[in-house]
């Protein structure tokens, strides 16, 4: 396995001292453009964070811009779990203290390929949002969400016309059918219920086109000029 270690002033001495004990190809970088600019391609990146924690939240976004398109494991100290969250966007944390059997684990999950989802008619996958037919079930990053019929039924047509938007009158004829005679404020009651299901860091994905309706956007962005119920 190749392994881009990253620390300040290239340090070569890993706080990872297991990595001294695994057979694996380690080159060293520093942490900014420049330096990562001059990386060989490898498997997986190891950000050493135990001496300097502010170069954890950014890393991920700095690997991208410079074309790293590989996995991101921290290294942090026990104190630094603390501040670790999941806007770091790291596909593992380790403890400088993890000996090798527990690194070489965590480094062969990490760089591992996600199996493919096999096309499924009765599978709606928006972001990450998963949404199964078959069993009436939602979830996201295996989070089970708990809808009730018409929630669940909203839910999955808005999905599956990602970036159309639709009238309060189009989703009640789409989605509560022809013979339903409640009002469109119906419509503002079950978004509202959703995106409180959703919770906080998917509830943006359902936007408020003012004086329109609604759109779906599996990656959705919050907007000023949308607002929320």
């Amino acid at each position: 396995m190749r392994i881009l270690h990253i620390a300040p002033g290239m340090d070569r001495t890993p706080a990872l001292r297991s990595l001294e004990f695994l057979p694996h190809l380690i080159h060293y970088s520093g942490p900014d453009p420049s330096a990562l600019l001059g990386a060989p391609a490898c498997d997986v990146a190891l950000l050493d964070a135990t001496g300097s924690l502010g170069l954890a939240p950014g890393m991920a976004d700095r690997l991208d811009t410079v074309g790293l398109q590989v996995p991101l494991l921290i290294v942090l100290t026990e104190g630094g779990l603390a501040a670790a969250n999941q806007n770091w966007r790291a596909a593992d944390i380790i403890l400088a203290q993890a000996g090798p059997a527990e690194v070489e684990a965590r480094l062969r999950l990490a760089s591992a390929p996600v199996p493919a989802v096999e096309d499924d008619p009765g599978l709606t996958v928006a972001g990450p949002l998963i949404i199964d037919e078959s069993s009436y079930t939602a979830s996201a990053a295996g989070r089970h969400i708990d809808l009730t019929y018409k929630e669940f039924e909203l839910l999955k047509f808005l999905a599956q016309h990602p970036g159309r938007v639709f009238t309060r009158a189009q989703l009640l004829q789409d989605v509560w059918g022809y013979d339903y005679y409640g009002g469109t404020r119906t419509v503002d009651v079950h978004i509202r219920r959703l995106r409180a299901k959703l919770g906080a860091e998917l509830d943006s994905m359902i936007h408020t086109v003012r004086n329109v309706g609604y759109r779906f956007s599996p990656h959705a962005i919050e907007e000023d000029s949308h607002d929320q119920d």
